[in-house]
């Protein structure tokens, strides 16, 4: 792949709501301080009731399109990462794609996407990750004569199950990257360090649920809205629903199959299993940029110095730093630099000192905490990580944009504080739960200060609309239908068909 084949420009859509992490301490009866001192959290973006996977998605590539003045019968594929997928079958993809046309079919057609290539992506949070490494590919084989250009769609709706240990970390919203050949923003070289292993730290399962359990509930419900029913009543609809009698759809099959939004998940262990994949995925990577010349090890033994800047994967603000130590400590042994903070922290853990798994994992946690605690890691954290952090805090997680949110507030700091960062290599940590890291870099292009100073992104965060607990739980639990904060120039959700031959067939449309 051509050194000259990258982002050119980002888009991120964000909903106008948003909960503020002292309300949710308040609401919740949990310490504000912990949540946001301790993990970086400031509010988290909710959507409204006419916004979804698929129309935050639609509302970036919109502002993409308008911002670059784009040609739709120009884009060769659109590419979605998501993990909130609004079909089993059919892409979320067609759905932004029905909705752009509409929106510009007048001035190039109705049939403007119809050569447009589009699917969706699902690994967890690293979907739209593998979505610019398909892109950047196929960009790339098109040769510069071609023109080849792409655009990578991420959108999703991090949600989790109210009172849960993971609700604070939830989050909403979308984005897009233009990609193609001589990029203004980030060139992005072919070289991606990998890691997989299948786990379950994270996951959306179809929950299935028996014929007799939807009645035992009903039954249940019932009874709490003081409806008698009789004994007879109850077994007679049982032997119905047992013998395969009982008419309807929930009841066509014996046992029903469910998917919820909110997914399972063990805290603890996908901390684990992202630190370990991440660091895994660096050590690829640096075996490639040792093969391929472009790092000795000889001549500057840590490549993470290399690092102008470092971009992660952030669940909350501050999941990245937390985990990056093992990364940190992994690129330094053997240096004189490793061997100061050594004789500060102690010895390093090793598995055969300890009698158990547990034992050992705890104690390499407890290193990786005071190891983060040194003065020599806060600098390079500083210097590195911590501006991809500020947007993080105020929206949470975005699932699969939470990397290129973060690269997004990196840069749009850099602007404003007038650091001058061209040429620049961007390291970029991605992962997604189940589990899959992807490092790879980027090198900050020439004209960046012209894209980055369209982004808008802080002032368009300082303008969002706070919720009441109320407003909070009715979203979450869909029961409040009416838009808090009326669509204005974005696309909506108008209708999901409940009947018919076309149930579950979702309209939208855009409002000016």
């Amino acid at each position: 792949m051509s050194v000259h084949v990258g982002i050119d420009d980002i888009a991120i859509y964000f909903p106008r709501l948003c909960f503020d992490m002292h309300a949710f301490a308040e609401l919740r009866g949990v310490d504000y301080q912990k949540l946001h001192r301790g993990l970086g959290l400031s509010a988290m973006s909710i959507p409204d009731a006419h916004e979804d996977t698929a129309t935050m998605g639609a509302n970036a590539v919109s502002r993409l399109i308008d911002r670059n003045g784009i040609d739709p019968r120009d884009i060769g594929r659109l590419y979605l990462g998501t993990e909130s997928a609004l079909d089993g079958a059919k892409p979320t993809a067609t759905y932004i794609i029905e909705m752009l046309t509409q929106r510009y079919q007048d001035q190039y057609g109705k049939d403007c996407f119809k050569r447009c290539d589009v699917v969706d992506l699902t690994f967890a949070c690293i979907g739209a990750v593998d979505a610019l490494h398909n892109t950047l590919d196929w960009v790339s084989r098109g040769g510069e004569s071609e023109n080849r250009m792409g655009i990578v769609v991420f959108a999703d709706n991090a949600k989790y199950d109210l009172g849960s240990s993971g609700e604070y970390t939830q989050g909403a919203g979308g984005g897009a990257l233009l990609v193609k050949h001589s990029p203004r923003l980030l060139a992005i070289p072919d070289m991606w360090g990998v890691s997989t292993t299948p786990v379950h730290d994270f996951y959306k399962p179809r929950r299935v649920i028996k014929r007799e359990t939807l009645l035992e509930q009903f039954v249940s419900l019932a009874a709490e809205a003081n409806v008698h029913l009789s004994t007879d009543d109850i077994d007679r609809m049982m032997k119905q629903v047992q013998g395969g009698e009982a008419r309807g759809v929930l009841f066509e099959e014996a046992s029903l199959s469910i998917h919820k939004d909110t997914p399972v998940f063990d805290g603890p262990f996908s901390n684990q299993c992202y630190t370990q994949r991440v660091k895994e995925a660096f050590i690829h990577f640096r075996e490639q940029a040792i093969f391929s010349g472009r790092y000795s090890p000889s001549e500057d033994p840590t490549l993470t110095e290399q690092w102008g800047r470092i971009v992660l994967h952030l669940p909350y603000a501050y999941q990245g730093k937390r985990m990056f130590p093992d990364v940190f400590r992994y690129d330094r042994r053997g240096t004189y630099e490793w061997d100061q903070l050594i004789a500060e922290l102690g010895p390093e853990p090793v598995a055969v000192d300890f009698d158990d798994q547990s034992s050992f994992q705890q104690a390499k946690d407890e290193f990786r905490k005071r190891l983060a605690k040194t003065e020599l890691f806060k600098r390079f954290v500083s210097v590195r990580i911590e501006r991809g952090q500020r947007a993080s805090s105020l929206i949470g997680n975005q699932y699969t944009g939470s990397l290129f949110l973060a690269l997004m507030s990196t840069l749009e700091a850099d602007l404003l504080e007038g650091n001058e960062i061209e040429g620049f290599r961007i390291g970029f940590c991605g992962y997604g739960s189940g589990a899959k890291a992807k490092v790879f870099e980027g090198i900050v292009q020439p004209k960046w200060k012209e894209v980055a100073s369209q982004f808008g992104l802080f002032k368009r965060l300082s303008s969002r609309r706070g919720l009441n607990a109320r407003e909070y739980e009715g979203l979450h639990r869909g029961t409040q239908t009416e838009s808090i904060s009326p669509p204005q120039d974005e696309f909506m959700l108008i209708e999901v068909s409940a009947q018919g031959e076309q149930l579950g067939t979702r309209r939208y449309q855009w409002v000016s």
